[in-house]
């Protein structure tokens, strides 16, 4: 599996973003876009757009802010994204355009002085630093190891497993339990926590998505009637606080369900039974049908080919782990992620998807 960051340099990046991170609520009316213009030894530099808060500031926007404006705005990724490139006066246009005529009240995340989301106001921030806070504890007093760890702009990840759980797919392929926690602050998913595995012949990692459970960044509408004149700053009451105590209680035991000797028994029947299903059709016939199904990249299409051949095992259990494999060479940790998550979607492929992609 990819390995990211160590532990202490994920503490130190969420300590980092807890003091230069900042929320707003506003009417869109209080929000203009504007050129992002970086002045350098005389050149005027086109750099995106960047968002003015009425009294509160002008914060560039990120990719991820940029494409839930065109989102919510109606504006086709194409040409926003063409606009964004070409023409950021004429995209400003548009966006102020809708801002002023369909007004709605909005959250805008904002790290390093950039605007990174544009959400909901029901969006319920769950962060980071307090979510590791929360499940770290607790994955330490089962005696799990913290396998690898990440944060990007989209997600954070904390994948740890044990040794005290395992079991063997076949004679000599032993597999851990484990957890991976993983949380967006930009609205790139919910608050999930699933089952992880990691095949020791290989170290691979695997997500087991539909044994999890996922909490929503969904909450009440906050701050109705917002002056025009301003965008407001959201900060913590001791309602919210209470509130937020409660539900991070509830995670950590969630955390703690998940290191179920029953729970991986389960997991561990669905991979015996995946590793006696055999691939019939040319193998290159079956990752050229795995590539249109899952939509994956030329190279990664060429990686899980490598790695089915490498491995030999031609089963349904020898493509999961192709595909997991191929995660370790993914370009972004968002990928390997996605991968691992892919391996168990192919696991768990009814017999009828199964025959479609690999049956001769």
């Amino acid at each position: 599996m990819k390995t990211g960051r160590t532990l202490t340099q994920l503490a130190q990046e969420l300590d980092r973003q807890a003091n230069e991170k900042r929320d707003f609520l506003l009417d869109t009316r209080a929000c203009q876009a504007m050129p992002h213009v970086i002045n350098r030894e005389g050149t005027a530099t086109n750099n995106g757009i960047a968002l003015h808060l009425a009294n509160m500031g002008t914060y560039p926007l990120r990719p991820i802010a940029n494409g839930q404006i065109s989102s919510r705005l109606n504006i086709p990724k194409k040409y926003y994204d063409r606009m964004l490139d070409r023409s950021p006066d004429l995209l400003c246009t548009n966006i102020n355009h809708w801002f002023n005529n369909e007004p709605e009240n909005r959250m805008v995340r904002t790290l390093d002085g950039n605007a990174r989301a544009f959400l909901s106001e029901r969006y319920r921030p769950l962060d980071n630093y307090e979510l590791a806070e929360a499940v770290l504890p607790v994955i330490a007093d089962t005696e799990a190891e913290i396998d690898s760890c990440e944060i990007t702009e989209a997600k954070m990840y904390i994948k740890a497993t044990t040794h005290k759980i395992q079991g063997e797919v076949r004679k000599g392929d032993v597999i851990q339990s484990g957890i991976i926690v993983s949380n967006s602050e930009v609205g790139h998913g919910s608050l999930s926590v699933y089952p992880f595995l990691k095949r020791l012949v290989c170290l691979n990692g695997m997500t087991v998505t539909d044994y999890g459970q996922r909490k929503y960044h969904v909450g009440q509408a906050v701050g109705r009637g917002v002056d025009l004149s301003s965008a407001y700053e959201l900060f913590t009451d001791k309602t919210k606080e209470i509130s937020d105590r409660a539900f991070w209680h509830q995670v950590r035991d969630v955390v703690r369900g998940v290191f179920s000797q029953e729970g991986f028994n389960v997991i561990l029947e669905s991979l015996k039974e995946a590793a006696e299903v055999p691939i019939t059709d040319q193998p290159l016939k079956v990752i050229e049908r795995t590539q249109k199904t899952f939509k994956l990249s030329d190279s990664e299409k060429g990686g899980v080919l490598q790695h089915l051949l490498t491995g030999g095992d031609l089963t349904k259990w020898g493509l999961a782990n192709a595909v997991t494999r191929t995660a370790e060479d993914a370009d972004s940790y968002d990928r390997a992620s996605e991968l691992e998550e892919l391996g168990w979607t192919v696991v768990e492929m009814s017999k009828h998807r199964w025959e479609e992609l690999a049956a001769a």
